[in-house]
């Protein structure tokens, strides 16, 4: 029988967040709630809907535009920049994997956060290289460590900004001290999938340094605030140079059709975005008073997900599985839940007190 390469082997597949469906199958139970996966509880915009409605009556027989040129165009209009400085992608997730596999040769390191997004040493073993992580500090990027583990063979860093699964973010400050100091041929992929519901004004700008033509991949995701995580798009934002490398490994077609389009008019749709976050907002603020009321831990949070430090968290995982809710443990010590709708928000913190009982 063939066998994969040593580091494909090793490889550990990415595990998602349970589905509704599995659990109540799995449980006899009904009108369960997913709070694993960090998705927007509202849902898509109105208009991205329709489009989708009619994206599907007229263009599933056709390929989709492989250049994406509507909504790049959107896009480019919406940041200011150009379309040429744009990639999209299946979801952010594949601009990772995409990125890696252009800018790493065998043996070259990437140096990352731990606990972070873990597609991103997923990534970089696929491509033959070395992940090295770099601990958090006080549940944040320590970008001073992480400059520290860069050495002659290092190629790209990767930052979530703010960081799955801990929801914090990093300062102006912190993120131009690290690209003062960063040598030139290191690609830095700033991953900014909940850039949107940031609030702290000192969040850094990491446009700043792609306008100076720094070697700076900045991705993106209509999946979050959107609510399109179902239909899998999402971009990046680079100098040409560095986008048309990339380029060249994207496959032909990554983006389908009703997903360009559902993006173009999700654009639109600031009322949207706006009450997506008030909402959020607000269900952070409850979230925040239950649990300390239940004396539990949690990191504050610029995201619409709150990580809870807990000790024996697949135990309290499991408890909250029987009273119908998901949310994501993270082994072995925390678990996280994304922010719901207050209903939702209500049925996890009854769940919980539950569970503590």
């Amino acid at each position: 029988m063939i066998k994969a390469p040593e580091h494909i082997s090793a490889l550990r597949p990415y595990i998602p967040g349970k589905p509704i469906e599995e659990l109540e199958r799995e449980l006899g139970i009904k009108n369960s709630i997913k709070l694993a996966s960090n998705e927007n509880p509202m849902g898509p915009s109105p208009a991205a809907v329709r489009a989708i409605a009619a994206g599907l009556k007229k263009t599933l027989n056709r390929y989709p535009d492989g250049n994406g040129y509507y909504l790049k165009n959107a896009l480019a209009e919406k940041l200011s920049i150009k379309p040429e400085e744009i990639i999209l992608g299946n979801g952010s997730n594949e601009l990772l994997d995409i990125a890696a596999r252009t800018f790493l040769a065998p043996g070259d390191e990437a140096v990352m956060a731990h606990p972070s997004f873990v597609v991103y040493s997923m990534a970089v073993q696929a491509a033959g290289g070395k992940a090295v992580q770099v601990p958090l500090r006080d549940y944040r990027h320590d970008l001073d460590a992480m400059l520290n583990a860069v050495t002659p063979k290092t190629k790209m860093l990767f930052i979530a900004n703010p960081n799955n699964p801990t929801g914090t973010m990093n300062t102006k400050e912190e993120f131009d001290r690290l690209m003062r100091k960063i040598r030139n041929g290191i690609l830095v992929v700033v991953d900014e999938a909940y850039y949107e519901y940031v609030t702290n004004t000192e969040y850094a700008d990491s446009f700043k340094h792609f306008r100076t033509g720094r070697d700076v991949l900045i991705l993106r995701t209509f999946s979050k605030i959107y609510g399109l995580a179902g239909l899998r798009i999402g971009y990046g934002i680079a100098h040409q140079e560095i986008i048309a490398e990339i380029n060249k490994v994207r496959a032909p077609f990554n983006t389908n059709s009703v997903a360009q389009k559902a993006a173009i008019e999700a654009l639109k749709d600031k009322g949207h975005i706006k009450k997506s976050k008030e909402i959020n907002n607000r269900g952070k603020i409850y979230l925040y008073k239950e649990l300390s009321s239940l004396g539990i831990r949690h990191v504050p949070t610029e995201t619409n997900f709150i990580y809870m430090p807990v000790a024996d968290s697949m135990n309290i995982y499991e408890k909250l599985l029987h009273s119908g809710v998901i949310v994501r443990p993270m082994w072995p010590d925390a678990i996280r839940v994304t922010i719901g709708l207050p209903e939702e928000n209500r049925k996890f913190t009854n769940a919980l007190r539950k569970a503590y009982s």
